[in-house]
């Protein structure tokens, strides 16, 4: 078995209504790969960065079990970076600097030793690469994909071969409506998994995820947080802590799908509670499981009638 994350790293410079952050540590495969590293290890990566990537993010992560046979390090490249500034409400943010560098000519080699990986998540990247990585996989059970809107539009084709080969794509609210070209998200749910998709998560923000199968609808709130500070990493921190939780129950089943979209709110919860990478760098297990049962309070309810 193995899960393997392949996806960016990169040095992220983010302003929020209540501080600061320089070159903090990003990237969709850092975000996934520490959120489901609570659930099982090692995690595989695959990424790129420069020879400017801080040593100390590298030690971060592979104190966290993460296997970073397949991160190419790029001697004299520069390492991806975005800057990003989020307004009061924290659901609207503009981005100030998107600078590629090693990124731009990213080409995913899979080693040797992660390629009969069974569980595979690919970050939101180029579809074209996503292809490539799953060309390189030998019988993979489980695909997890992400995308946005900037692929929907410039590389469709690609992205809808893509959909062909994957199990769960993962989108948010305004990427659904995009991609089906319909605004009713129950009507879109069943177009996008005519391309291919056995199951849809829609991602709603503040407003919780939904989770569509044949014959499943299920829709889970966010945490409540009286703190948030930075929602930088919530999808992709989302997306570990579904796949991460599927990985370690090898449980596909409704309920257990069910139980990773809270999984995967709960790791999303910890994530915007600080900046960059904070909040998911010093949990236990316990504190997870808290998280979870926290989730199943707030929904919980008897039917008296």
């Amino acid at each position: 078995m193995g899960l393997l994350i392949v996806g960016s790293l990169g040095l992220d410079t983010v302003t929020t209504p209540f501080d600061k952050v320089e070159d903090a540590l990003g990237g969709s495969a850092t975000y996934i790969s520490l959120a489901a590293s609570y659930f099982s290890g090692p995690v595989r990566l695959v990424g790129v960065v420069g020879s400017d990537f801080p040593e100390e993010y590298i030690r971060l992560l592979g104190d966290h079990n993460v296997d970073l046979e397949g991160l190419q390090k790029i001697e004299g490249g520069k390492t991806f970076r975005w800057g990003g500034k989020y307004h009061y409400d924290l659901n609207v943010r503009d981005t100030l600097f998107t600078e590629l560098n090693v990124f731009e000519s990213f080409d995913p080699i899979i080693p040797e030793s992660f390629r009969k990986s069974k569980y595979v998540c690919l970050g939101n990247i180029d579809p074209t690469l996503q292809l490539k990585v799953l060309d390189q996989m030998d019988d993979p059970q489980f695909i997890v994909c992400d995308t946005m809107n900037y692929w929907i539009e410039g590389k469709k084709d690609e992205l809808l071969e893509l959909l062909k080969k994957v199990h769960v794509l993962i989108i948010n609210d305004s990427e659904a409506r995009l991609l089906a070209h319909e605004p009713n998200l129950i009507k879109a749910s069943k177009m996008i998994r005519k391309l291919g998709p056995d199951v849809l998560i829609i991602k709603k923000g503040e407003h919780g995820a939904m989770l569509f199968t044949d014959n499943t609808i299920f829709s889970a709130p966010a945490y409540p947080m009286e703190t948030i500070f930075d929602p930088t990493g919530a999808g992709d921190s989302f997306a570990g802590g579904f796949i991460g939780y599927l990985f370690k129950s090898r449980d596909l089943s409704p309920n257990s799908l069910k139980a990773a979209v809270i999984y995967g709110s709960s790791m999303a919860s910890f994530c915007v509670e600080k900046f960059s990478t904070k909040g998911l760098e010093d949990l236990s297990y316990l504190q997870v499981q808290d998280r979870f049962r926290g989730f199943l309070n707030i929904t919980k309810f008897n039917d008296t009638e």
